[in-house]
């Protein structure tokens, strides 16, 4: 397994063309804006070092025959799957943000098991291809951005309707050496700080969409391949002297756009080419697997949102008070219900015809529509009890100016055992998870991440089994069995 400073030194050498603020941007691992994110990502990497996390950060691989990361492993059993669960949410609680190698984890998880099923349906190799791959992923820990999302233009039409026809990504030319892609994929999550970049198609395809129809993994670096880094509220809060004002100091998340300029990939990591009867199962499994990790990561963040609150309730001397100790309690409820959900879904998992386990869809819909409304909720509650001053508040550099600095101390003083700079810097922490830059990951990315709302609907709608629950009615209106 990579240590902090393998993992940091890899990204180094990696050769891409980036953009960032309209610029090319030299060296990602010592820019400003995307610095905080690699952190987030390489505390995967330390803790997995760490004997008391070693449980929950690390597993056993039958692929390698060794121990590795655990966000390179495919799910054996429930234990798995619960650990994973766990796993998300202490990364979330030790960075108080997005740290990027879930979807990639859920996407190798997904690939398993559909590259298995094609291969039975047609007689193909991709299975074999894909353990190859994987087993890279796995004996260097390396990480794998899920390239699911394309940028869909017209939403009403397919992709071969589309008036131009890269807005989803596709196969443009073949030959004996492999394919020719071209297209983008939005919402990239940790984008820049992964190895691997693998494409999964992004919704259920018909015939007439088999060049969409198409799964397959390239460096990161691969010719061809650019990002364009995406805007975060607060972001340039990140390039001030000091870079207190951002509220989370040295961790945090980042998307960005992935732009394939007639990318070549050749045919060992191609996993799927025009199969697109298993668009709709390989859709399905990816987003249970992906919505089930929301009751871990989007809860360990909640965690640090709420000890924030709780903190800065001692800090203006109310935290005994009635109504704030309520609060505090309802936003402890609101996020073990997240945690709960995740819990349950990876409990009930079931075992698929490739080995591996599988999250319960019912449960893992459930938990993430849960996901788009409670944290929103626990966000209210936190603003509530940490009142106002989180957007009154003067900024770092007039707390240093040498003319104000100490009436600023005494006018925004706190109760007398806790310094001004640390109540300051917790009021920016809230903000940044409310407001900010760290709103992104756990606001917005809690409604649209996995997909939407809506999408979690469809899913539920499949799968609450109707008929059975009136079945179950109608049984009561007749006679007993005995």
């Amino acid at each position: 397994m990579k240590s902090v400073r393998d993992y940091k030194e890899s990204l180094e050498k990696l050769s891409r063309k980036v953009y960032a603020m309209g610029k090319l941007v030299d060296n990602t691992v010592e820019h400003p804006l995307v610095q905080p994110s690699w952190r987030s990502v390489a505390l995967s990497y330390d803790l997995a070092e760490h004997e008391e996390h070693e449980d929950l950060m690390t597993a056993y691989s039958p692929l390698t025959g060794g121990t590795i990361n655990r966000f390179t492993h495919i799910q054996q059993d429930r234990e798995d799957l619960t650990r994973k669960i766990k796993m998300l949410r202490l990364m979330g609680q030790r960075t108080g943000s997005c740290f990027q190698r879930c979807a990639g984890l859920d996407c190798i998880n997904t690939l398993y098991s559909v590259t298995h099923d094609i291969d039975n349906a047609h007689g193909t190799s991709y299975h074999r291809r894909f353990l190859d791959f994987l087993f890279r992923v796995q004996s260097e820990d390396l990480v794998c951005d899920a390239a699911m999302t394309d940028p869909k233009g017209n939403r009403r039409l397919p992709p071969y309707q589309q008036h131009d026809p890269d807005l989803y990504l596709r196969v443009v030319d073949r030959n004996n050496e492999g394919i020719i892609v071209r297209g983008a994929k939005a919402h990239q999550t940790g984008a820049l700080n992964s190895h691997y970049i693998v494409a999964l198609p992004t919704t259920m395809m018909g015939e007439k969409d088999r060049d969409y129809v198409v799964s397959f993994a390239v460096p990161a670096d691969a010719p061809g391949v650019s990002f364009v880094y995406g805007r975060q509220p607060s972001d340039t809060r990140r390039l001030e002297e000091g870079g207190k004002d951002a509220g989370n100091l040295y961790f945090g998340g980042h998307e960005a756009l992935i732009i394939f300029e007639d990318v070549f990939v050749p045919h060992e990591l191609i996993f799927m080419d025009g199969e697109y009867e298993f668009t709709p199962v390989l859709v399905e499994r990816f987003a249970s697997y992906h919505r089930a990790s929301y009751g871990g990561c989007k809860v360990g963040v909640g965690d640090v949102l709420i000890g924030a609150t709780g903190c800065m309730a001692r800090y203006h001397g109310i935290e005994k008070s009635s109504h704030v100790r309520d609060k505090l309690v309802e936003m402890n409820y609101l996020n073990e219900t997240l945690y709960s959900c995740g819990l349950a879904s990876s409990c009930a998992g079931t075992q698929l015809a490739s080995g591996n386990y599988f999250v319960d869809p019912l449960l893992a819909n459930v938990c993430k529509l849960n996901v788009t409304r409670l944290p929103f909720e626990i966000a209210r509650l936190a603003q509530d009890i940490c009142g106002g001053i989180m957007v009154t508040l003067p900024s770092d550099q007039d707390f240093q100016h040498p003319q104000i600095s100490e009436l600023l101390k005494k006018y925004y003083q706190g109760i007398e055992e806790i310094d001004t700079a640390t109540k300051v810097q917790m009021i920016r922490l809230v903000e940044n998870l409310t407001l900010g830059s760290g709103a992104s990951a756990y606001l917005t990315e809690s409604v649209h991440g996995a997909g939407s709302p809506q999408a979690q609907r469809i899913m539920i709608e499949r799968n609450m089994n109707l008929e059975h629950k009136m079945e179950l009615a109608r049984s009561l209106l007749q006679a007993p069995p005995f």
